[in-house]
C-alpha cells in the first residue's frame, strides 16, 4: 500500500466503537444520551437496524433484555450515574444469562461529578457490580484501534457466553478526534449465538459441555421457553436451595472462568531487565507508551503492561507483573483502583502509583516520577 492510496481519516472512538459492533452482528441499541456517551448515542441513530431512545437509563437496560429474550444483540452507553440505575436490571441478565454490550464512558466523579472532565473511576464498580462478586467480562480499549477491535470483541463475548459485557471507556477515549488509517483496521468477524439444535428435549438452563445453555427466544412454537431472574433449575422453574439450582448458580462464575483465556487481551513490550514495568489501560495507556519512549532516550527501557481485559484479571497478567521487581501504575483517578484489583488493600512497597484527577496524566509526569524513583 502507498500513502496515495492509504485511507486515512479523523474519527473519534464512538464512531468506530458502534461501526465495530453493527458488523459484528449487534442489532438494537437502546439508550438515554448522557454525557460523554451522547456521540455513542447520536451515531447508533444512524447505523443499527433499531434504535430505541428511552427515557431513563433503567428503561434502557429492560427494554434492552427484552430484545435479548427474542434472540437480538442489544447495546447501550452510559456514564457512572446511568450504570448506577442499570445495576438491578445488569444483574437479572446475569441470572437470565442474557447478552448486552454496556458502553461504559468514565467521567470524574462521585455522583454526577464533572460530566465534561474524563476520569478512570469506575473499576472497582465494576468487579462489585454483580451481588455475590459474580464476574462479568470487561474489555478496555487503549486506542482507537481497539476502539475497534475490541468493541467486535464484546459483542461476540456477549453472544458467546450468554452475558452482559462492558466495554470501560473514558471521556477522551470516545470524544477526542485522532486520524487512523481505515486500511489498516482488521475485518469484524460476526457474532455467533450457539442455538438450540432441536434435538431431544429443550431445558433453557440445561448447559453444554462449554458450560452455557443452547439459546432459544421466547415464544418459540415448538419449545417452552422460560427466563428467570430468580434462583432456578435447569428447566428455568424457581428453586431456593436444591443442589441442582445451586450448581446452575454456581455455573455463572465458571463459565466466564473457563472462557477467559478465549478474551485475554493485553500489550507487554518488555524491558531490558525486569527492574521496572509501566503498567496502565484505557486512555493513560497512550501516556504510558510515550512516556517509556522518552525514558528509552535517557537510557532507561522499561517493560510496559497494557491491560484490555480488566474483569476477570487473567493470571497470564499476574505472572507478568510478579516478574518486574518494581511496578509503576498509571491511572487517572486518587486512590489507585487497578493497584488494589492487582494487589489488594495492601499495595507492596515496589508497588508505585501516578494518580491525578481532573485532567489527563502527562508523559512527563510519569518519566519524572520514574526517574525520581530510580535515584
Amino acid at each position: 500500500m502507498t500513502p496515495q492510496t492509504e485511507t486515512r481519516t479523523l474519527i473519534d472512538g464512538s464512531r468506530l466503537i458502534i461501526e465495530a459492533m453493527a458488523r459484528a452482528g449487534a442489532d438494537v441499541y437502546v439508550g438515554y444520551p448522557i454525557t460523554p456517551s451522547n456521540w455513542l448515542y447520536a451515531y447508533a441513530q444512524q447505523r443499527f437496524p433499531v434504535f430505541m431512545p428511552a427515557p431513563d437509563e433503567i428503561s434502557a437496560l429492560q427494554w434492552a433484555a427484552g430484545f435479548a429474550t427474542t434472540g437480538k444483540l442489544p447495546v447501550t452507553a452510559t456514564s457512572f450515574p446511568g450504570f448506577a440505575l442499570m445495576l438491578e436490571t445488569l444483574n437479572m441478565m446475569v441470572m437470565m444469562e442474557l447478552p448486552v454490550v454496556i458502553v461504559l464512558s468514565q467521567r470524574m466523579g462521585p455522583s454526577t461529578g464533572s460530566a465534561t472532565t474524563g476520569a478512570q473511576g469506575d473499576l472497582l464498580l465494576l468487579r462489585g457490580a454483580i451481588s455475590g462478586g459474580y464476574p462479568i467480562p470487561v474489555l478496555s480499549p487503549s486506542n482507537l484501534e481497539d476502539c475497534w477491535e475490541l468493541a467486535g470483541e464484546a459483542v461476540r463475548v456477549a453472544a458467546r457466553l450468554r452475558t452482559p459485557v462492558v466495554l470501560l471507556t473514558s471521556k477522551e477515549m470516545v470524544m477526542t478526534h485522532h486520524t487512523v488509517s481505515l486500511d489498516e483496521l482488521p475485518e469484524i468477524e460476526p457474532a455467533q449465538w450457539h442455538w438450540f439444535d432441536g434435538k431431544g428435549e429443550y431445558k433453557p438452563y440445561q448447559a453444554d459441555e462449554q458450560g452455557v445453555p443452547p439459546f432459544l427466544p421466547v415464544g418459540d412454537s415448538h419449545y417452552q421457553v422460560r427466563f428467570n431472574a430468580s434462583t432456578h433449575d435447569a428447566t428455568g422453574l424457581i428453586r431456593k436451595a436444591t443442589p441442582e439450582a445451586l450448581a446452575n448458580t454456581r455455573r455463572l462464575r465458571e463459565k466466564i472462568e473457563h472462557h477467559l483465556p478465549e478474551f485475554t487481551y493485553f500489550e507487554h513490550a518488555p524491558g531490558d531487565d525486569h527492574r521496572l514495568l509501566l503498567i496502565s489501560y484505557d486512555i493513560s495507556a497512550e501516556a504510558t507508551r510515550e512516556a517509556a519512549h522518552q525514558l528509552a532516550k535517557k537510557g532507561v527501557r522499561p517493560g510496559v503492561l497494557i491491560l484490555k481485559t480488566l474483569l476477570p484479571l487473567p493470571t497470564e497478567v499476574l505472572d507478568i507483573i510478579n516478574a518486574y521487581q518494581h511496578r509503576v501504575v498509571v491511572e487517572e483517578n486518587l486512590s489507585g483502583l487497578l493497584a488494589e484489583l492487582v494487589w489488594g488493600a495492601q499495595v507492596p512497597e515496589t508497588a508505585h502509583r501516578i494518580n491525578q484527577i481532573g485532567a489527563l496524566i502527562s508523559p512527563s509526569q510519569i518519566t519524572a516520577e520514574v526517574e525520581r524513583w530510580l535515584q
